[in-house]
């Protein structure tokens, strides 16, 4: 496959498709980058502790709600619990994959805006994982809060002395919520569908959960909006442009009719 991208429809304004070898070699690569950005953050274990009180007294000064009224609404029994613990393990990069895949398909112009926007704001958040080391609240006793996927399980981390495939220090800003929040944002903006404002029961449920399960802090997720409202504002989403189907549709009437729906002009 060579580098140029691949041609829209012939006669059409369709904007082309990048090369899917490039792309998956540049995602795989920021991937990686930010995996192993993070592994450098790691070994700040008491600076960690210090920003999380810090931060649980900054909520408690601006007056935000507790995050144990979110846990204590998972705490009636052991469905609730397990279900948000399932959430945070297995929806986080399969839904932005699947998102990406499914603007690169169909929407080609907004998904390099996407991919630009996650990756901006991906980056900032790797800058403030090495420079503001963060424990969550979960770690903190202080808090009150249980680690609900150590009790109920499942659980994407092993003990924070341990654990060599994570960071568990480095809890500002959360990405679980920022990606989430740019998934709706980003579906809202390439469709059209009159439900597509539903998509934004993603981040909210994705909110909810991260707190619930006392993997972040409320300041956490407000960063993350922060960091993805400042790159929507620099990069601005492409114009809407028609769908496939509706380029087809248009190619595919019948010389005689074209002419005669001119005539009539």
């Amino acid at each position: 496959m060579n580098g140029r991208k691949e041609p829209g429809p012939a006669g059409s304004d369709a904007p082309a498709r990048p090369p899917l070898v490039r792309e998956l070699l540049l995602v795989a690569g920021l991937f990686l980058v930010y995996k192993l950005g993070r592994r450098l953050a790691t070994g700040h274990t008491g600076e960690a502790y210090r920003n999380g009180h810090e931060v649980w007294d900054l909520e408690r000064a601006l007056h935000l709600p507790g995050e144990g009224a979110v846990q204590s609404l998972l705490l009636h029994g052991d469905g609730p619990a397990h279900l948000a613990n399932t959430y945070y393990a297995v929806v986080h990069f399969p839904a932005t994959a699947a998102f990406l895949v499914w603007l690169y398909l169909r929407r080609p112009a907004h998904y390099v805006w996407a991919r630009r926007i996650l990756a901006a704001v991906t980056a900032a958040a790797l800058v403030l994982h090495l420079t503001f080391p963060l424990a969550p609240p979960r770690m903190l006793t202080a808090t009150g809060l249980v680690d609900t996927a150590r009790v109920y399980g499942p659980s994407v981390y092993g003990p924070p002395g341990t654990d060599r495939l994570s960071n568990q220090f480095a809890a500002m800003p959360s990405l679980h919520f920022g990606w989430a929040l740019m998934v709706a944002v980003g579906l809202v903006v390439a469709t059209r569908a009159w439900w597509r404002w539903l998509w934004l029961l993603h981040p909210l449920v994705t909110l909810l959960v991260v707190v619930g399960t006392a993997n972040h802090f409320w300041l956490d997720a407000l960063v993350a909006a922060a960091l993805l409202g400042l790159a929507l504002a620099v990069l601005r989403p492409p114009r809407h442009t028609a769908t496939g189907t509706g380029r087809i549709r248009a190619r595919h009437v019948p010389a005689r009719d074209r002419a005669l729906a001119g005539a009539g002009r």
